[in-house]
């Protein structure tokens, strides 16, 4: 913190607020001369000078100085509202993306580094130390594979964090609504597919039927489970799947509706083994309305 004549100056490695003290113009007076005359000189002397200038509460609004300060570092809106303090705890850029990809299990910093490929390394170390002091993110020693020590931490969500699931899906079915074909920047990851598959499933057209799909997309695989309305989704192969389907890139259209499954699996655009009755009841129940104003925008 550094204070001269000019006001006060508060800096750090990520921010600089500075609070100016009053023009001795506006306050109608100039040091060394008489009140009401136009000219005159500062005096030299430090301690004369801050004698002039006064507490340095005068000066300045030395507790709205901190409070801003405050906004800064901590990164808040300084709203007293729910809302906003989740925003604080969960909002910042890739915050979301973290906690969506721990609910399917916990990760360790290479495997959360896989799923995010194009997260920096060092923003990922500094939002999961946020979300762990938020108390959304807890790191605990990972689980001795093969007999050997666990030799790094895993990430995984508290009771709390794990509260965001239904908000979290909510947020990402809305966001479903503007999207349009993938863009040439963008990753599908398996964490974000189990998402999509989540967040675009309807219970009640799942009633009464239990199956288990498997979807082949590239090199990722992964399956989901339905038993009477309930849905469970997961990384990897399913064995005695009743359907395993490689729709190659018409997946999202499939799911939009945009694409008729029957006339899909006609033609070969969509590739499928088992009976392809449950492929009609995979886009009833796996499925999504985008809006037209919305899409690719």
């Amino acid at each position: 913190m550094v204070v001269d004549p000019e006001g006060v100056t508060i800096a750090g490695d990520r921010f600089r607020l500075t609070a100016t003290r009053p023009s001795r113009e506006r306050a109608g007076t100039v040091p060394g001369t008489a009140p009401g005359t136009a000219s005159g000189t500062v005096p030299d002397d430090a301690d004369a000078l801050l004698a002039e200038i006064g507490p340095l509460g005068s000066v300045v609004d030395l507790e709205g100085v901190l409070s801003e300060l405050q906004t800064v570092t901590r990164g808040s809106y300084g709203q007293f509202c729910g809302l906003s303090r989740a925003l604080e705890m969960v909002g910042e850029r890739w915050g979301l993306l973290i906690v969506r990809d721990l609910f399917t299990g916990p990760k360790s910093l290479p495997e959360l580094r896989r799923g995010l490929p194009r997260m920096p390394a060092e923003t990922l170390t500094v939002r999961l130390r946020e979300l762990e002091h938020a108390g959304v993110v807890r790191r605990r020693a990972s689980e001795p594979v093969d007999g050997h020590d666990a030799d790094a931490p895993v990430y995984e969500l508290t009771e709390y964090g794990g509260q965001l699931e239904r908000a979290v899906v909510e947020l990402s079915r809305w966001g479903a609504r503007s999207l349009g074909e993938p863009r040439p920047e963008d990753v599908v990851t398996v964490n974000s597919m189990i998402m999509a598959l989540r967040t675009t499933f309807h219970p009640e057209a799942a009633r009464g039927l239990t199956a288990g799909y498997e979807l082949r997309l590239g090199e990722m695989v992964l399956h989901a489970r339905i038993e009477d309305g309930v849905l469970s989704v997961g990384e990897g192969a399913l064995p005695g799947a009743d359907l395993v389907v490689e729709p190659g890139p018409l997946l999202r259209a499939l799911m939009a509706g945009e694409i008729d499954p029957a006339e899909a699996i006609e033609n070969g655009t969509l590739r499928i083994t088992g009976d392809p009755a449950l492929m009609t009841r995979f886009v009833e129940i796996f499925t999504f309305r985008p809006e037209p104003s919305l899409v690719g925008s």
